[in-house]
């Protein structure tokens, strides 16, 4: 079998670790490289937890009070509020609502499109903890890690949005509410686009080629579980123009241009303009809806409906995810 590794950064700079999984006591993340003297309260963490947590038709009828636990890294001030040391900090979240009794059925009869099978394989880990390290729960110490990286990477800001929900416009409530309510009465799982828009970024992160940041920024992308593509500026649509529509004409001493076909970056390096991009989330992999599929057990395909609570769509939850992952990868 082999190790599983779960850090993200290198010796240098910022490096996170996750640890924990979705049905055991806690999951959790570790930082270090963070400089001393970084304003942080407790507080700070709320408005993008409570972005993500669940409770929103659509997302699961799981409940998780995701109040986070802070050791190591942080120093209370006189006057009550608390800065960073410099040492590594560690942040955790209980887990109190868990069912990990749901997951038994999959031990040998792993669920379409999700890492149970790969995960057996690898790591002989047996799907009785929710997906553990695989599981969506995972992205929830993912996004404190993120409030801090904001913090680093100011005056860049970082914003995400859901923009499409089952190939519907997100602005169109009452058609997103319908597509809902429809899936979930099938048993089945909806997709949706996040575009996420970086302003303030100086020209020159990135580099060309290897660590080009489209490069780094996919790679922190496809760290969230469900991320099925991505695309910058233009996107895929650049393929159908021509270069006099696609290229981004100058029109000031500051280099910024007149649109944004490349998404703020030009040859790797970032041009001083808007970053902006788009991640594709997929469908849900766990449903209610039965789907022949092999039973290792048996020997045999065999129905498989999957119980348990799920996100009918996860990607309703995706945008502070985005944000984090995003900030992560410029703070490097």
């Amino acid at each position: 079998m082999s190790a599983l590794h779960n850090t993200f950064g290198g010796p240098q700079g910022l490096r996170v670790t996750l640890f924990g999984a979705s049905h055991e006591p806690t999951v959790g993340v570790t930082l270090e490289g963070l400089p001393a003297g970084i304003d942080l309260h407790p507080d700070d963490f709320e408005p993008d937890l409570a972005r993500r947590r669940s409770g929103a038709p659509g997302t699961t009828a799981r409940r998780e009070a995701d109040i986070p636990h802070f050791s190591g890294g942080m120093l209370e001030c006189k006057d009550g509020s608390f800065v960073t040391s410099g040492q590594p900090l560690t942040i955790t979240f209980d887990n109190q609502d868990i069912r990990p009794q749901d997951y038994e059925p999959f031990k040998f009869h792993p669920r379409p499109g999700h890492a149970d099978f790969t995960a057996a394989v690898k790591y002989g880990v047996e799907a009785t903890s929710g997906g553990g390290i695989f599981s969506g729960r995972m992205t929830l110490p993912l996004v404190a890690a993120g409030v801090l990286a904001k913090r680093l990477i100011a005056p860049i800001r970082v914003e995400a949005r859901l923009i499409e929900v089952g190939g519907i416009p997100a602005t169109d409530e009452a058609g997103v509410t319908a597509a809902l309510e429809q899936a979930q009465a099938d048993g089945d799982s909806l997709g949706g686009i996040v575009e996420c828009i970086c302003s303030d970024v100086p020209v020159g992160l990135g580099e060309p080629f290897f660590d080009s940041l489209e490069s780094l920024l996919s790679h922190a992308m496809f760290s969230i579980p469900g991320i099925r593509g991505i695309e910058f500026g233009d996107g895929f649509a650049a393929a159908r123009k021509r270069g006099s529509e696609h290229n981004d004409r100058f029109i000031d001493a500051t280099g910024r241009t007149a649109t944004n076909g490349a998404g703020g970056i030009n040859g790797g390096i970032s041009n001083g303009n808007p970053i902006v991009f788009r991640v594709a989330v997929k469908p849900t992999a766990t449903i209610a809806r039965p789907q022949e599929t092999f039973d290792f057990a048996a020997r045999e395909m065999r129905p498989l409906a999957a119980g348990g609570r799920h996100d009918t769509c996860f990607a309703l939850r995706v945008p502070p995810v985005v944000e984090a992952l995003t900030a992560l990868c410029l703070a490097q």
